[in-house]
C-alpha cells in the first residue's frame, strides 16, 4: 500500500508540474515551433543519446571491476540500454538503476557488489556534474542577470558539490566503527570504492574524462532538439543551462523527470532571456528523445536472456 501511495504521489507531482508549466503559455508560439520540427535533428539527438549510453557503459565497466562485479563492455552496454527503458517506465528518473542492480546480481557478483557498482556509478556521475556546473558559474552569471536566478543556481550547485566531496571525504575517514555500524558501513564502503576509482592512476583519468563527456553530450542532445525547432538559443547557452536542469531533474519526485524538467526548463530559459515557451517545447522533445531510446532499450530487454529466464521462473512458480 505504501509503495502504491508513493507511485501515486509521483504521478500527481508530474501531472501538477506539467499543468503549471502548460498553464498560461502561448499555445500559438508552441504550435508554431512544433509545426516546424526537423526530424533530422531529432534523429541526431537520438544518435547522440545512444552514444552517451555507450560511454556510460564504458565508465560503469571500469567501476564494476573495482566492485568485484566485473562486466564486459557488451554486458554493461546491454544493461545500460535496459536501464534506459525502465527509467522511462518506473516512477522516478533513477528507476533503471534498480534494474541494473538486479541484472548485475544475476551475473554471480552478488547483491552487495552489484549495489555498490550502481551506487558508485551514480555518485561519480553526480560529482562530475556538480564540478562541471560550478566550473561554468562565471559564464552562467553573465547569461543569467536575475539575482534570484543566480542565487538559486549557486545554492543548488554548491550543495551538490559539497555533497559529492563530502561523500569522497567520508570514504577517507579512518574510524573503524564506520565500517561496522549498519547505518554507515555500506555508504562508507561505496565511498572507499569511489575514491579508488577516481584517484587510481589507471581508472581515474578514464572515468573523469568519460564523465565530463557524458554530461557535455547531454547539452549536445538538447542543442539538437533546439535546432530541430529553430529556437534562438546558441550551443553555449544550452551548455550553461542544461546541466543544472539535469541536476534538478535527478530528484526522484516524478515519473522519469516529467513535469520537473518542463517547469525547470521554462524558468531557466526565462532567466537567460530566451522564450519560456521554447524551453517547454525543448523539454518535451528532449523527453520524447529519451522515450524513443528507452523504447529501443525495451526491445533489448524483451529479447534478453534475463527476461526469458525471469519469465520461465515465474511460470514454474505458478505451476507449483
Amino acid at each position: 500500500m505504501r509503495k502504491f501511495l508513493l507511485v501515486a504521489l509521483k504521478i500527481l507531482v508530474s501531472g501538477a508540474l506539467l499543468y503549471l508549466a502548460l498553464r498560461g503559455v502561448n499555445l500559438k508560439a508552441i504550435l508554431a515551433r512544433v509545426n516546424q520540427i526537423s526530424f533530422g535533428w531529432i534523429a541526431f539527438a537520438i544518435a547522440v543519446t545512444l552514444l552517451q549510453i555507450l560511454l556510460g557503459a564504458l565508465r560503469w565497466r571500469e567501476i564494476t571491476a573495482l566492485c568485484n562485479a566485473p562486466l564486459s563492455a557488451a554486458q554493461s552496454l546491454r544493461f545500460n540500454l535496459i536501464g534506459s527503458f525502465f527509467n522511462q517506465t518506473l516512477p522516478s528518473s533513477i528507476g533503471g538503476d534498480a534494474v541494473r542492480l538486479w541484472l548485475v546480481s544475476r551475473t554471480g557478483a552478488g547483491w552487495r557488489a552489484a549495489t555498490y557498482s550502481v551506487l558508485v556509478d551514480r555518485a561519480i556521475g553526480l560529482i562530475a556534474l556538480a564540478i562541471l556546473i560550478v566550473g561554468s558559474l562565471p559564464w552562467s552569471y553573465q547569461l543569467i542577470s536575475d539575482a534570484h536566478g543566480r542565487a538559486a543556481l549557486s545554492l543548488i550547485d554548491f550543495a551538490a558539490l559539497a555533497g559529492g566531496l563530502g561523500f569522497l571525504a567520508f570514504g577517507r575517514l579512518p574510524w573503524t566503527w564506520l565500517t561496522q555500524w549498519l547505518p554507515t558501513k555500506h555508504i562508507h564502503a561505496c565511498a572507499v570504492i569511489a575514491n579508488k576509482v577516481l584517484f587510481s592512476r589507471r581508472t581515474g583519468p578514464i572515468v573523469a574524462v568519460l564523465s565530463m563527456i557524458i554530461h557535455v553530450l547531454t547539452a549536445v542532445i538538447a542543442w539538437g532538439v533546439v535546432r530541430s525547432i529553430a529556437a534562438p538559443a546558441t550551443f553555449t547557452q544550452v551548455l550553461l543551462l542544461i546541466p543544472p536542469i539535469i541536476l534538478i531533474t535527478m530528484l526522484p519526485i516524478s515519473i522519469a523527470g516529467w513535469g520537473v524538467r518542463e517547469a525547470t526548463m521554462m524558468v531557466a530559459f526565462g532567466y537567460a532571456g530566451l522564450p519560456p515557451e521554447d524551453g517547454l517545447v525543448v523539454s518535451l522533445l528532449y523527453g520524447a528523445v529519451s522515450f524513443a531510446v528507452g523504447a529501443f532499450g525495451g526491445l533489448v530487454w524483451i529479447l534478453s536472456a534475463e527476461k526469458a529466464a525471469k519469465g520461465g521462473a515465474t511460470m514454474e512458480l505458478q505451476e507449483q
